[in-house]
Order: structure tokens, then sequence, then C-alpha cells
């Protein structure tokens, strides 16, 4: 691989992920932000292009288009946008479009890039780094993340989707348009980079290839961490206590089973077995679950958790529970909720038995799998467990590994960005436009 040492201006397009936008963030960095820092401790200038709306917590994180500077080669520009509700809805869609466009209207501004990277999704935001590529002559790659218009249809019931096909068709035409005129596709496995290079009808070159989710394991501060360790002590998950912990970490929808979960925790109670579900989250479903849950003190629900309480807590349970979909697009991903867990060296309890997830912890002997609705087949993992301490050890040490061999953010994203680099370094003075950079590959 060719490497420059001339510093490279890189622009990222990624809206929905925490964004560090003060000094006082405890947002942990996901796939974007932690690649803006490696991008930047190589001397290269980065700019995040994001939106100031927070779909987790469904709420701007300041009321107008803001820069910040948080060193001397890192910008994020949060563009100002109107927000939603719910996830699948029209108003998300308007509001993707309007970021999209007040992208196209701010970057008319700016000093064009050397490269840029637009993460997929957004449709919309992709297509303006597109024009504004091919406009400039710039290397556009698309990191593909997920597999959108595709998953929304297939969500649909048959009968209306014909109905829905045609409504969402300016989105599958920009699916392809998009896929077809990037420089590279690179995705989070394997499967999605043929994913996006099938929706570009187009051949895989040198240029495209995968990059799994990865984590970071530095640990928070001190007195982060102090904190903490006084909050989980206070709920009863304490270091001292000898209980089983299974825990769950993410977005409380209609995406990821719980119900399952709060079904096996209610039997195991049964046995006599110490086990103690942590189900961290905000969402649409945390009602109800916390409902079916109600009178139950071994299901808890502790809500939103910053970095430092994840950090903790992981380290205090004993397995971690990511009961996904069964569906492709899950099933085509290792999801960062996984990786999160075997970065602390937890086993992974997930389901269902099939998917690019399954093949992994079946080879390396880091988790298992269960049938999704299967709450006896998901209580026989956590009582075999609980069961056989030496067999949780060995699984534990086997997750720690395979996280150090291949998820392990100061490998993964120093990897990457030498190969954005890379790629930015081959077509110096922007003479080429993407279809033709492919071409010459």
């Amino acid at each position: 691989m060719f490497l420059s040492s001339v510093p490279m201006n890189i622009w990222l397009l990624k809206i929905g992920e925490p964004v560090p936008v003060d000094a006082g963030c405890k947002e942990r960095l996901h796939r974007t932000g932690l690649l803006m820092n490696y991008l930047a401790e190589g001397g290269h200038r980065v700019t995040w292009w994001t939106s100031t709306f927070d779909r987790i917590r469904r709420e701007s994180v300041c009321d107008r288009d803001l820069t910040v500077s948080l060193k001397e080669r890192v910008r994020i520009k949060l563009l100002h946008s109107p927000g939603y509700k719910k996830s699948v809805s029209l108003a998300r869609v308007r509001d993707q479009r309007h970021v999209a466009r007040k992208f196209t209207a701010c970057a008319g501004g700016e000093n064009p890039p050397d490269l840029i990277l637009s993460a997929y999704p957004t449709v919309e935001l992709c297509k303006s780094a597109i024009v504004y590529g091919n406009r400039h002559r710039i290397p556009v790659v698309l990191d593909m993340r997920d597999m959108w218009p595709d998953i929304f249809l297939d969500s649909i019931p048959k009968a209306v989707r014909p109905f829905a096909r045609f409504l969402m068709y300016p989105m599958l035409r920009d699916s392809r348009y998009v896929c077809t005129r990037a420089t590279a596709i690179t995705g989070i496995t394997d499967e999605f980079v043929d994913w996006g290079l099938n929706r570009g009808n187009r051949e895989r070159t040198p240029l495209d290839r995968s990059f799994p989710m990865a984590y970071i394991t530095k640990p928070p501060l001190k007195d982060e961490i102090g904190e903490a360790e006084r909050f989980w002590d206070k709920l009863g998950i304490s270091r001292a206590k000898a209980d089983f912990v299974v825990c769950f970490i993410g977005t409380i929808g209609h995406q990821f089973d719980l119900a399952t979960a709060i079904r096996a925790a209610r039997k195991i109670r049964e046995t006599g077995r110490n086990v103690t579900f942590v189900i961290c989250g905000s969402g649409d479903r945390l009602e109800f679950y916390k409902g079916m849950a109600s009178g139950d003190d071994r299901v808890l629900f502790p809500g939103w958790v910053d970095a430092a309480r994840m950090y903790v807590l992981l380290r205090r349970s004993s397995v971690g529970l990511n009961p996904i979909p069964d569906r492709y697009d899950f099933l085509s991903t290792i999801n960062n909720k996984a990786v999160e867990y075997l970065s602390a060296g937890l086993p992974v309890l997930s389901s269902p038995k099939k998917g690019v997830l399954h093949r992994l912890l079946e080879a390396e002997k880091c988790g298992t799998c269960y049938e999704p609705g299967d709450q006896p087949g998901l209580s026989r993992a956590i009582i075999g467990l609980y069961d056989d301490p030496g067999g949780l050890k060995a699984w534990s040490e086997n997750a720690k590994q395979v996280f150090e061999r291949r998820f392990d953010a100061e490998i993964v994203y120093r990897e990457m960005s030498r190969y954005l680099v890379d790629i930015a370094s081959r077509f110096p003075g922007r003479n080429q436009v993407s279809g033709e950079i492919r071409r010459r590959v």
C-alpha cells in the first residue's frame, strides 16, 4: 500500500453518532468519532459533518448550525435539522433531506477536501457527497452501515409493498446511483461490502474492503469510574457480590427482543439461582418492558448510561445479551453491541442461530445463540454457564482474545485511516472523477 507523508484534508459524513461537542461530553465515541481521532493523530485535517439532532434522545444538541473546533486539525460541522419523533416516519425522511441540502449549501463555501468518506445511510447525504465529489473531482468512499431502503420495504405487509416501493422509488434510485458512482465501497463486514457492490452493479476491486465495527478499551477518567462504581453499588450490582449478571446495553425499541429475556429471568429465579438482568437504555418499548418485569427485582432498568457507567457494568457482568432480529441485514453483521461485550471479556448470548455473528461465536467459542423467542433455550444457556464457572472463564478468555485480534479500535481504525489516506494519495490534484478513478485501479 502506498502511503503519503503529505497531510490530507478529509471529510467524514455521518449523522446519528455521539458527537463530542463539549469538554464535558460523556458519550463514548463510535466508528466515525474514533476514525476522526486516528486521522488527526496521523497529522491530517479532519472535518466531521453531522446533524444537531440526537436520534437516541430525540432532541437537538443546539438550535442552530454550529462549527466546533476540537483541536488544531479537527472540526465538527453540526447542521441544524428539525428532527423527528419516530424512527420510521415521513418526518425522519424530511430531516434527512434537510441535512443533505444543508451540506450541499455549506460545503460550497469550504475548501474542497482530498477525500470524502460518507456513511451509508443516509442515502440523501451520500448522494450529496457523490455529486460534490464528482463536481470537484474528489474520491468519495461509501461506508456501508445499513441496507436502506430495502429493510423498510421488507418490513411492510406484502399486500401494500408495491405501493410502498412506488413511494420509495426515489430513494431506491438514489441508492443505486451512489453505489455506482462511489470511488470505493467499505463496510462493517464483507457481506455489507458485497451488498453495496451488487446495488451498484459493479465488480470488486482492491479498493473495496471491509473494516469491522471496533471498540476502544481505554478506560474513562479515574473520578468518572469512581462515580460509576458508586452508581452500580447503590443498585446492588456490586463487585463484592457473587451474583451472575446478564447485561444488555442499547436502544430499547422494537428491534431487540427483550421479552424473551424477561421471561427467562422469571424462570431462572424459580430455580433459586442468583441471576440478575440489567437492561440499560431508553426507547419506545421501555415502559412496556418495565411493566412486563413489574415485581421482579432481578430485572433492573437503570436507563441510559454514560461511557463510564457502561465500562464498569461490563466488567461487573457475566455475559452480554444481544437479541438481534432474524433479518438479513442483522445476519450480515457483527454489531457494535457484540463487540462491546467482547471488549470486556463477556461471552455473548445472541439470537438467532445463524448469520455472521453466530458463526463467529461458534468458531471462537466465546458465546452461543438461541432462536428468537426461545425462552427455554436462553434459560438453559444462562444456567449452563452459571453452573460451570470453569466453562464461563474459558469463554471469557476466548472473548478477550478474539476482540484483541479482530475488533480493537487501535488496530481496525488505524488501518482504516491508512486506507483512506492511501486512496487520497493515489489521485493527487483531484484530476479524476469517481468513476474514472475506479477504472484505473
